[in-house]
């Protein structure tokens, strides 16, 4: 069976997904093709966190304005989808604090430190449930459960095969396989910018019955609110992409998360563990890849923050409109 679509999505983590929203919202036609159940998006802490983030890997002053432009996207898409940002800021429980605290203020972030914690209300978060559910049921989305075993470009459209047996072709594709190898049939010059991705395998805790105000970060682990309870985290595995628990890591990360949050009455939580994709500088991969061929990939642990700026970085560009800070950021044909 076949069937021909005007734009077709591969992969259904938060960049598919929000690019999806973001195309129909412009008027364009998508169908997103995807195998179901959890990935890295689904198992995330949801996290809009720029500040932080920003800190704690001390970049640039330039990469956190960037990141801090992204953020800002997110009160408009968010009313868009119909889930709400959560923006009670986060913490920094520290030997390093003071620290800490004055790389956020040179960042441009307001920051403050009071009794060895430091304290900035520039970083927001939203669920990754209800969020994931949202925009699988934006209006005028089309889902297709399967996976891509091939590609094949015929022309000026492209032809995917599905281990279902069916054929979709579209004019344009855009892959958002995360951390996946490179779809047979990609042109040389796609395979190859996708064989920089690399793998982190993060595992997280998610611990029911507990609160949290707001996240707090520690050396070692973070702790942040959920809808259901409070979700450890966060490991990050360069090169592994196993998704079995590791109670060892499990441990750790519990033992981290207790020196800054009180876990000593820990009850039922659930190991999460997902596969991200980092590019080779720490930014997406959003844009053209060639002839009606495009990516959303590749934002490290930053997806939920990044994905409304990936999302209109990968419209814009399949509009042939010129290109943003974002889009010049985010380039594939960077690398």
């Amino acid at each position: 069976m076949s069937s021909s679509r005007e734009i077709l999505i591969i992969g259904a983590g938060v960049l598919g997904l929000t690019t999806a929203v973001e195309l129909i919202r412009r008027g364009r036609r998508v169908t997103v093709v995807d195998p179901g159940g959890d990935n890295a998006s689904s198992v995330a802490a949801g996290m809009i966190a720029p500040a932080l983030e920003c800190a704690l890997e001390n970049v640039t002053r330039a990469r956190a304005d960037l990141l801090r432009e992204a953020r800002d996207l997110w009160p408009e898409f968010a009313e868009h989808i119909g889930v709400s940002v959560s923006a009670e800021g986060s913490q920094w429980c520290g030997p390093d604090a003071a620290a800490v605290g004055e790389r956020l203020l040179n960042l441009g972030f307001a920051a403050w430190v009071e009794n060895g914690v430091a304290f900035t209300p520039d970083d927001w978060r939203v669920d990754p449930g209800p969020a994931m559910v949202a925009l699988k049921a934006f209006p005028g989305l089309a889902m297709a459960t399967s996976r891509v075993a091939e590609l094949t470009q015929h022309g000026a459209r492209w032809e995917a095969r599905l281990h279902s047996g069916q054929i979709i072709s579209a004019r344009t594709v855009v892959v958002a396989t995360g951390p996946e190898a490179p779809i047979p049939g990609l042109t040389p010059e796609a395979t190859r910018i996708i064989g920089l991705i690399r793998p982190i395998r993060g595992q997280l805790e998610q611990v029911f019955a507990l609160t949290v105000e707001r996240m707090r970060r520690g050396p070692g682990a973070y702790v942040a609110p959920m809808i259901d309870g409070i979700m450890v985290g966060a490991s990050m595995d360069f090169d592994r992409r196993d998704l079995a628990p590791d109670s060892v890591q499990a441990r750790r990360m519990i033992q981290a998360a207790g020196r800054f949050f009180d876990l000593t009455s820990i009850g039922v939580r659930r190991t999460r563990v997902g596969v991200r994709g980092a590019s080779p500088d720490g930014l997406p991969m959003a844009g053209a890849l060639g002839e009606g061929l495009f990516a959303a990939l590749a934002p490290r642990r930053n997806g939920w923050l990044l994905a409304p700026a990936v999302a209109r970085t990968v419209a814009a560009a399949i509009a042939g409109e010129p290109k943003t800070a974002f889009g010049a950021a985010f380039d594939p044909l960077r690398f």
